[in-house]
């Protein structure tokens, strides 16, 4: 990482404007989670409305937990704890850190308060920017590299406050709007996209490079060793799915008919009585309306299409005489610009959450971040609205489990060349 290897010798001018670059990064990023938390209440900021999502104040104190427990305690001579009890409250699911609250009962926590949880995001700000500061150069060179991954780690749960207040305000009858505008660096829905035929990319086949380089640019464990695969010939689509081009999957009666869908998919619309993407709703003279970030809205077709598990992208895909792209041949032809609208929507892929041949997990307790997830998931590419500019990249590898709808999930098509 290019603040490590930056820092060589203490008292060179180099490591003090890389320090401080450091810290005006960890002030700004701190500081985003406060304004996606901000158009929210203190009874908003404490729900939870499904065990899959978080409540608002969790995200807020588990994202300090991780660098007080990660970066503090191991690195910072005598710092203390803010309060010993919520190690158990907020550590997520490091079995090594030791016991933890039940994630599906995060919603029973009206203690700590709203203004508790503050009181300890300051504290270890605080701590934190002065730790950045006064670590010495051996310190830093092993503490830095968990900073980054710290703030990498808070901008994923900046995503997941967005994707889960929607999800908990879809709920309530009066259908409130999160907030009218986005914070800066983010945006409440997908931009429209080109309108017209879906256009394709024609891909010969060979041997292509996928996964982040080594060097000095941030990546996650699960983005690494970069390794050659071998892409047969195939065409991906330029653009997403829109909104207008699943309508036509609706009306064909794509939610009625077995024979796209694979099986436990075709169970799911059973037993969960899917007839539309999640939020979408009909009602007359309005039509389709969707649940969004800004409340209540028409549907916008040249949006997108989104909140799609994988088993309806991948049913929608066979009804188009498609099929979802592998996360090589998405990765490939997005690192060579030939793909349109990328991080509205994360993308399904083909491909199963796994290892990449090789693949080295890291050390200590951070050693949990991805590789214990590797099974029964799959691979999302692209980004979305949510996610924070500048967080994702070509080699990104979002990863869930094949039911999910909640996060701002679409699709682009391929298919096998001839």
């Amino acid at each position: 990482m290019k603040i490590v290897q930056a820092l060589r010798t203490e008292g060179d001018p180099v490591i003090a404007d890389a320090r401080d670059a450091l810290r005006r990064r960890i002030a700004a990023v701190r500081a985003r989670s406060l304004a996606i938390a901000a158009p929210l209440g203190a009874e908003d900021q404490c729900v939870q409305s499904m065990p899959d999502a978080s409540p608002t104040k969790w995200h807020l104190a588990h994202t300090s937990w991780f660098f007080e427990t990660v970066v503090l305690q191991p690195h910072e001579p005598g710092y203390r704890v803010h309060d010993a009890r919520y190690a158990f409250l907020f550590n997520s699911y490091y079995e090594s850190l030791g016991p933890r609250h039940p994630r599906p009962q995060r919603g029973l926590l009206t203690r700590p308060t709203h203004d508790e949880v503050q009181a300890y995001r300051r504290h270890v700000d605080a701590a934190l920017l002065a730790f950045v500061v006064r670590a010495d150069a051996a310190t830093w060179a092993a503490a830095a590299p968990l900073i980054e991954l710290g703030l990498q780690h808070e901008q994923q749960h900046q995503e997941l406050m967005l994707t889960d207040v929607k999800h908990l305000l879809s709920l309530n009858p009066l259908r409130p709007a999160y907030a009218a505008t986005a914070p800066d660096g983010i945006a409440l829905h997908p931009a429209a996209i080109a309108d017209g035929p879906m256009r394709w990319v024609d891909r010969a086949d060979g041997i292509v490079q996928i996964g982040a380089a080594d060097g000095p640019a941030f990546a996650f464990d699960n983005e690494r060793p970069r390794h050659r695969v071998l892409l047969p010939a195939h065409r991906i689509a330029e653009r997403p799915v829109s909104c207008a081009d699943y309508l036509e999957f609706m009306a064909d009666g794509g939610y009625r008919r077995p024979e796209l869908w694979l099986s436990d998919g075709w169970a799911a619309v059973q037993s969960e009585a899917w007839r539309a993407p999640l939020y979408w709703s009909e009602a007359e003279p309005a039509g389709w309306q969707v649940h969004g970030l800004q409340g209540l809205r028409p549907l916008r077709l040249h949006e997108p299409v989104c909140h799609l598990s994988f088993y309806e992208a991948a049913a929608y895909a066979a009804w188009a005489g498609a099929r979802l792209p592998t996360e090589a041949e998405w990765e490939s032809a997005a690192a060579q610009g030939l793909l349109t609208a990328t991080g509205e929507v994360w993308e399904w892929t083909r491909s199963s959450y796994d290892p990449y041949p090789g693949f080295e997990p890291l050390s200590g307790a951070v050693a949990e971040y991805n590789g214990k997830f590797m099974i029964g998931q799959l691979v999302l590419r692209g980004g979305s609205c949510a996610t924070p500019r500048g967080h994702a990249r070509p080699s990104y590898r979002n990863f869930f489990p094949p039911g999910a709808r909640w996060q701002f999930s679409g699709l682009r098509l391929a298919r096998d060349a001839g």
